[in-house]
């Protein structure tokens, strides 16, 4: 079972990809989905804390990386696809889910939101460090990677190329999409209807996209935004297949933990 392989040592590797793009609206504006309210919360931070909360109960050091992408970042402001949200991208870390949410809104202020919105430079990231895992010949680490996005998607074959990729090693993605667009292309990245191919036609492994739209959840929260009920449902519909996909991977490759439970 899934509680086997974390007893077992089995690390969960969480990070996460945030939505800079232009199609956000301007943070300073009260409806761009990057806008924080007065008590300091927005869409984008009630996912992460959501998601996060119940992750980072199965990540012994508590140590995230977080990557932006989509805007033009300091000094040259050139546009990135995949910036630390610290800046340092030796160490681009974050202490907590706290960490994460401080990151958060000390680079808010800094970037400019851009575009295009490039998926596949974050999951092939991501990707690298998963293969590297697998070295190991055991079920000694898994990658979870989340990324929230306002859901209009410009690599679309590139995106689909990467996932089809990373089916065949120790991760999973998350995609929480927030506000109010169609979501037809994250639908379509979530396996459920059918087996994702890449843009040459080679299918997926195995599903590893859990897709949930943010909006699913807002009637169960209230003016204060960090509602736990609210959290929680939210986390639980996201984080529903992962324990399921950490199984399945591991039991078709038959890696055992590094320790007997």
């Amino acid at each position: 079972t899934f509680l086997d392989y974390i007893m077992g040592g089995c690390q969960l590797n969480f990070t996460v990809g945030i939505d800079f793009t232009g199609s956000n609206g301007d943070p300073r504006s009260p409806d761009s989905l990057h806008y924080l309210s007065p008590n300091g919360v927005n869409e984008y931070l009630t996912a992460i804390w959501s998601v996060g909360m119940v992750i980072q109960d199965y990540d012994a050091d508590k140590m995230f990386p977080a990557f932006g992408f989509g805007a033009q970042i300091p000094p040259s402001f050139q546009v990135s696809h995949e910036f630390p949200l610290n800046f340092n991208p030796s160490n681009p870390f974050c202490n907590g889910i706290q960490g994460i949410v401080d990151a958060y809104r000390a680079c808010l202020p800094q970037v400019r939101l851009y575009g295009p919105t490039n998926f596949s430079p974050i999951i092939n990231h991501v990707a690298r460090f998963a293969a590297a895992a697998t070295q190991q010949k055991m079920a000694s680490q898994y990658f979870v990677l989340l990324i929230i996005t306002d859901g209009v998607i410009t690599d679309l074959d590139q995106t689909r190329t990467a996932i089809v990729n990373a089916s065949k090693l120790p991760m999973s993605i998350i995609i929480v999409g927030v506000g109010g667009a169609d979501f037809d292309a994250m639908e379509f990245l979530d396996g459920d209807n059918g087996v994702l191919r890449s843009s040459s036609g080679e299918s997926a492994v195995r599903d590893i996209v859990q897709f949930v739209p943010f909006r699913k959840f807002q009637n169960v929260s209230n003016l204060n935004g960090m509602l736990n009920k609210y959290c929680r449902a939210l986390a639980q519909c996201v984080l529903a297949e992962v324990p399921q996909q950490v199984v399945n991977y591991f039991s078709t490759y038959k890696l055992q933990p590094p320790k007997n439970p």
